[in-house]
């Protein structure tokens, strides 16, 4: 299987391709690429690599670091099964390519909020409770990636795996953000949790 491996900032690809160089006898062949930080930039990454790849993708995997909810710690590996944009104020059934869940191709019973900002404990809380979701993770980029995915050709799976590098709602911010991302550069986990799952 053919892999496009996303990391939206240049920290996590340096960490992946870091670990894809170390790693042997690997299940699938992956191409890493930096998209972006963001909503734009992912989707924008995700469709250049799309176009530029000599063969096609069997499946896309978007790795990196997420804030989480109270149930997880610093340092859990999530592969989140639902994307929802939680930034996406539209009318319920006007626009419904933008506002329902996206099915991922994660093993766990996690839904992922995507948007263009930081979450905070508040926002958290705000976010969880207007979709009444006791489990979540948030991050940046993996709707938007699901909506390129989903142009490029319906039947590819698309995966999320990340890292847990905050809690908000625990009183993390993003200096514990930070810390976290600048002491774990071994992605081996995230690899092998792609591995598990497709």
């Amino acid at each position: 299987m053919r892999v496009l491996i996303v990391a939206p900032t240049s920290r996590e690809y340096k960490y992946m391709r870091a670990t894809l160089d170390s790693t042997h006898s690997l299940k699938h062949e992956y191409t890493l690429i930096c998209s972006g930080i963001g909503k734009a930039g992912a989707a924008a990454g995700v469709a250049t690599a799309v176009a530029k790849a000599e063969k096609g993708f069997d499946a896309v995997a978007v790795i990196g670091f997420a804030a989480g909810s109270t149930n997880f710690k610093q340092g859990d590996v999530v592969a989140p099964n639902r994307a929802i944009y939680h930034d996406c104020d539209v009318p319920e059934g006007f626009i419904p390519e933008l506002t329902d869940p996206y099915t991922l191709a994660g093993n766990d019973s996690v839904t992922v909020f995507t948007g263009d900002s930081f979450i905070n404990a508040a926002s958290a809380t705000e976010i969880m409770e207007r979709f009444e979701c006791k489990s979540a993770i948030f991050d940046m980029e993996i709707m938007a990636v699901a909506i390129a995915v989903r142009d490029y050709a319906l039947s590819i799976p698309l995966i999320a795996v990340k890292f847990i590098s905050d809690v908000p709602q625990s009183g993390h911010n993003e200096w514990s953000y930070e810390d976290f991302a600048q002491s774990h550069s071994d992605f081996t986990p995230l690899l092998e949790k792609i591995e598990q799952c497709l």
